[in-house]
Parts: structure tokens; C-alpha cells; sequence
């Protein structure tokens, strides 16, 4: 997510560096779960996917799935959150839909390193979630607006640093540049969508807070998902986890539905 989102309310317990997340131990592996069929993974199935919520299972009503996580609601009971989009990128390739992420500058005072969607805080001017998720992301990208094909909103995700995030799940031609915005997206990149729907590769795990016993306020253990990827190509490690990984988590579950 882009650096005002990142940002915590003054309310907000610290979020866990990225570099403790790597650490944590797995406390479950989901192989046994199925993957999504590679025919629901082409673009007229997910219009067709994205169509059919939209008519019978909107945010909030009653529908054949339920998103697996919502985030920290827990956490922020009773305290102010504040409205922000990711836009989920699905770029299409000759070897299939891939997800486009992107890894913050390392420079950065909060969630340095980290991989998010691009995004941020809704602006006073912004009509809708839709509209924040693509100003966000040619803000932080240049990706063009023109370029993307908006398929549908995923449920609102709380995350621990007080932000309610709409995922806006979109289709991106194939001919888009990136221009990463300078000291605060450090890479661009793009993970296979057919990797990231198959919960081989989905790891839940558990850091235990040293400190929360002593504050009381914050909780003992973080749960989260996290789904390491390798680019075999360059060789790189990724290390997808946290909201963006649960966000991933929920479309997995829209699409396997």
C-alpha cells in the first residue's frame, strides 16, 4: 500500500516488521485444499465470476462464499478508521493472467520492504473506492487508467494500522508500462495468478509479541498468511504476506467458490 496508508493511526498498535514476519514458524500448510481450475483463471471466466457476485452476493449480503479474512477488527473496536483501495492488477501475458505487485523503498519509516498492491487513502476528491485504486496506482506506477478494466470490489480488509481497504480486482492490457514513483515503490513485479490460487503455496503463521504480556493492549499472537514466491527467471525471493497475502487469500476463495 502506498505510504499514507501505511501510516498508523495514533491509535494503532506497531505493525510487525517484515523481516520478524519471515521468521515466524508456519503453523499450517492448506495442500490439501484444492487449486482454482485454470479455466476459471482466464479472463471471460472472471468477468463471469466478478458479473455473477456483483448481481447476487454483494459486500455485506448474504452469498454462496465469505471472505476468510477481515482483517483486525479486533483491534480497532470502537476506534476510527480510515477509508482506502488497492487495486488487485491482473496483467495478461502469453503464459497467463499474472498479478502485478509491488515492493516498497526500503527507505521508508513504516512497512519498509514490504510487498502491497498499489494503493492508498481515499482523497476528499476521489468519487468512489474504484476511483482511489487507479488514482493511487498511476500515482504510484503510472499505470493509466485507460488501461484498466475494472472487474469488481472484494469486501472491505481492516488493517492492524487502522485502514479500511476496498480490493478493486482489475484486468490490465498487456501493453502498460510501469513508472515506479521514486522513494516509495522501489520494484514492480509480476507473480503468476495460477501460483498465487493454488494453497499449496499458502502458509498460516504465528509471531508470539514478547511485549504484549506486559502492555496488556496488544494482542499475543499475530496469525497471518504468507506465501513466499521465487522468480526463476532472476532468481529473487519474494515474501508476500500480511493484508496482501490475506487479500490474495479472499480472491482464492471468491474464485474457488
Amino acid at each position: 500500500m502506498a505510504l499514507r496508508i501505511a501510516m498508523s493511526l495514533p491509535t494503532s498498535p506497531p505493525p510487525l516488521p517484515t523481516t520478524q514476519a519471515e521468521q515466524a514458524p508456519v503453523l499450517e500448510r492448506h495442500g490439501h485444499l484444492p487449486a482454482v481450475p485454470a479455466q476459471r483463471l482466464q479472463p471471460a471466466a472472471l468477468r463471469e465470476t466478478f458479473a455473477r457476485w456483483r448481481a447476487t452476493g454483494a459486500p455485506g449480503s448474504a452469498s454462496d462464499w465469505l471472505p476468510e479474512r477481515a482483517g483486525d477488527l479486533a483491534v480497532h473496536e470502537g476506534r476510527a478508521t480510515r477509508q482506502a483501495s488497492v487495486l488487485v492488477p491482473l496483467v495478461a501475458r502469453e503464459q497467463g493472467l499474472q498479478v502485478l505487485l509491488t515492493r516498497r523503498d526500503a527507505r521508508l519509516s513504516v512497512h519498509a520492504g514490504q510487498i502491497s498492491f498499489p494503493g492508498g487513502g481515499r482523497d476528499p476528491g476521489d468519487r468512489d473506492a474504484v476511483h482511489t485504486a487507479l488514482r493511487e496506482a498511476e500515482e504510484e506506477i503510472g499505470l493509466a487508467p485507460a488501461l484498466v478494466e475494472t472487474l469488481g470490489c472484494m469486501p472491505l480488509y481492516t488493517t492492524v494500522t487502522g485502514f479500511a481497504v476496498t480490493p478493486v480486482v482489475a484486468l490490465v492490457e498487456p501493453g502498460a508500462r510501469w513508472r515506479p514513483q521514486q522513494g516509495e515503490v522501489a520494484e514492480v513485479f509480476e507473480v503468476p495468478l495460477a501460483f498465487l490460487m493454488d494453497p499449496r503455496h499458502h502458509e498460516l503463521r504465528g509471531w508470539d509479541n514478547p511485549q504484549a504480556p506486559a502492555s496488556g493492549a496488544l494482542p499475543a499472537r499475530r496469525v497471518f498468511y504468507a506465501m513466499p514466491w521465487r522468480d526463476d527467471r532472476s532468481g529473487r525471493d519474494y515474501f508476500i504476506w500480511g493484508a496482501t497475502a490475506a487479500m490474495i487469500r479472499n480472491l482464492y476463495r471468491l474464485l474457488i467458490a
